[in-house]
């Protein structure tokens, strides 16, 4: 009898732990789960006033790269690169060359008769026509190269493996490099978590260089010192947010900013005081809008603006409504 006992006793217990599991199950499906009051949502921010969008998408192009890098616009030509090539189009997407590459390219720049492309550890210079006319290698096996910029024949590179901006001479001699770090005060250089960390030079001459980790732009005499930066963290649409951004950025004619940012993807122009200005593309115009890889961006000479959509994989031409 005592056995007998026992054993409804268990039975019992079975019945109800059986019970539980069931219950827990059905409580984490999807459609029954209770919110997470943890989770935070970034749904409002995605959402863009349409007063606040100055641009309208006006065409794209295919560009038949499987891995897009990088573009630049000059000469009226716009220069990409992607796999092993570079391809040089004209502004109505027409192919005008193609160049093959020794490896899968990072960054271009072009400047007069040259073109700038930047691998992950190798500057090599073109002309027009194709040929190689120069190439040198960074020293540091931990560089990992994201952006050029030239300008009067010096050659600044950014290196995000190291966290500096290089200073060559246009036949690749090294003139000087800086971190950022300006004075025994400043307690850091620059910050950057991820591969991406974007140089510019505007129409002043002025070198700006994107510190990604704090959401700043800073401007540096060539020879590596501050002399003044703007920063706007925040997850609205005037500011910066998450890792790493601006991802990218270019300058409009007048000294505005053209920024791009991964993770919530948007392109945004600030005015030459930091200001924000308005809206190019908002969330929704991407492929993925939460989680996706921010455009690099060009301009041309009458201020169009020009993404490189790496999700898409095409070329994407927004002009002034």
């Amino acid at each position: 009898m005592k056995n007998k006992g026992i054993i409804i006793f268990l039975i019992v217990l079975a019945v109800v732990i059986v019970g539980v599991m069931v219950g827990d199950f059905m409580s984490k499906r999807p459609d029954k789960m209770e919110a997470n009051p943890y989770l935070y949502d970034i749904k409002e921010f995605r959402k863009v006033d349409e007063d606040l969008i100055h641009y309208k998408e006006t065409k794209n192009f295919k560009i038949g790269f499987e891995e897009p890098a990088g573009i630049t616009i000059a000469n009226e030509k716009i220069y990409l690169v992607g796999d092993k090539k570079l391809k040089v189009i004209d502004t109505a997407g027409k192919l005008l060359s193609e160049i093959e590459l020794s490896d899968k390219p990072h960054t271009v720049e072009s400047s007069a008769d040259k073109i700038y492309i930047g691998f992950e550890k190798q500057i090599q210079v073109f002309n027009e026509v194709g040929d190689l006319l120069k190439e040198w290698t960074l020293p540091d096996n931990n560089s990992y190269i994201t952006a050029i910029s030239v300008y009067n024949g010096n050659v600044f590179v950014a290196d995000a493996g190291t966290r500096r901006i290089m200073r060559f001479s246009e036949d690749g001699e090294r003139l000087n490099e800086f971190e950022g770090k300006t004075s025994e005060e400043v307690l850091h250089g620059f910050i950057v978590p991820s591969p991406y960390f974007d140089i510019d030079i505007n129409e002043e001459g002025e070198l700006w260089v994107v510190n990604p980790g704090i959401h700043s732009f800073e401007n540096y005499t060539f020879e590596g010192n501050i002399r003044t930066y703007w920063k706007k963290t925040s997850m609205k649409i005037d500011g910066f947010s998450g890792c790493c951004n601006p991802a990218h950025y270019t300058f409009l004619p007048d000294g505005s900013y053209v920024t791009s940012e991964k993770g919530m993807v948007r392109i945004k122009i600030h005015k030459p005081s930091g200001e924000f200005s308005g809206v190019v593309a908002a969330p929704n115009k991407f492929k993925n809008e939460v989680d996706g890889e921010a455009p690099d961006v060009a301009v041309d000479a009458s201020g169009n603006i020009y993404a490189l959509d790496f999700d898409r994989k095409i070329l994407r031409v927004f002009e002034l409504k």
